[in-house]
């Protein structure tokens, strides 16, 4: 017969002479197999706990949902928004870059800083700044705040902002006790020449222009024909005394149009949230895998089956350490 019997093997086996001097053998392989046992415990016990694997630091702020440095995480709303340069936070949009000074979570607001934008303390002609104009697909996540005035600097008569928009007539105004009136005060001024300010637009268009953004959806120097800008934002409720106490910057609100409760239910279950590489379905990203819901409901069928698989591991090793015990003798 082609079969081999195992009987023979099984006796010699059995049989085997387990003298004194094989103790420290079995003594040895049973701690070796409980540290694989413990090891293997430890590891499943790492891999269930999760980590925000897309939270991240830039310089002293923190970069978390609904932005992201990662591709892949945060809101699809806000990808290829923000890029960590030299521990410098920047802000890309369609009107060009500039640098985050803070981002409020608590109030969903960005602080944002133009380096060609004029302040109190400078005046910045040539049409140099980068004015706020974001992408259209962009624009339902992203704009400045109602308490936010953009003062328009050396807009020629024929600028948009002094022949009208279509359908509507542009006046400039103060925005939250800001506005042109006050700032001319500053003492940059000085060093720009005399101020054109008529009577409306009598002889000619005033030197500066106040507007909030709402009005016209979008500051583009160019379209709007204007040397330069300054935007200055307001976050108490008390109106702050003289030009040279604005906060100057542009006050940016964000919003997360989509239902809020995925990131939500994500986050509770220890995951991030984050979305697919067509940028459209948003993910909860637990680790090693990825769930088109929560962690926890990926988590309880993958624990199903590793745990049976675990059981049956430990069980192999408890009946060797008791097996080779009771053969020491």
């Amino acid at each position: 017969s082609s079969k081999v019997s195992l009987l023979p093997i099984h006796k010699t086996f059995l049989s085997f002479p387990f003298r004194p001097t094989h103790i420290f053998s079995f003594t040895a392989m049973a701690h070796l197999l409980l540290i694989t046992l413990s090891i293997v415990l430890q590891a499943l016990v790492h891999s269930y706990g999760h980590t925000n694997t897309c939270r991240s630091y830039c310089g002293n702020l923190t970069v978390d949902y609904p932005f992201a440095l990662q591709s892949g995480c945060g809101h699809p709303g806000f990808r290829d928004l923000m890029f960590c340069i030299n521990d410098v936070l920047m802000f890309h949009i369609s009107s060009g870059s500039y640098r985050v000074l803070d981002i409020d979570y608590a109030y969903q607001a960005l602080t944002l800083h133009d380096p060609h934008m004029s302040t109190c303390d400078s005046i910045v002609l040539g049409g140099r700044g980068n004015g706020f104009v974001v992408e259209e697909w962009r624009a339902p996540y992203l704009n400045p705040t109602g308490d936010n005035v953009f003062m328009l600097i050396g807009c020629t008569a024929e600028s948009p902002l002094f022949q009208g928009f279509p359908g509507k007539h542009l006046p400039c105004r103060n925005v939250s006790g800001m506005g042109c009136e006050e700032f001319y005060r500053c003492p940059s001024w000085n060093l720009v020449g005399p101020k054109r300010v008529g009577s409306v637009y009598g002889p000619g268009p005033p030197e500066c222009c106040a507007v909030p953004f709402e009005a016209i959806k979008a500051i583009n120097l160019t379209k709007l024909d204007c040397q330069g800008y300054s935007s200055a934002y307001s976050l108490a409720p008390l109106q702050v005394a003289g030009p040279g106490r604005w906060s100057y910057g542009i006050r940016v609100k964000y919003s997360v149009q989509r239902n809020e409760a995925f990131c939500r239910a994500c986050e509770a279950t220890g995951g991030s949230c984050g979305y697919d590489n067509d940028g459209v379905n948003e993910l909860c990203m637990c680790g090693s895998w990825n769930s088109t819901s929560n962690c926890d409901s990926a988590h309880s069928s993958l624990c199903r089956g590793t745990w049976s698989l675990v059981h049956t591991f430990a069980g192999f090793l408890i009946c060797m350490i008791v097996w080779m015990t009771s053969h020491q003798s």
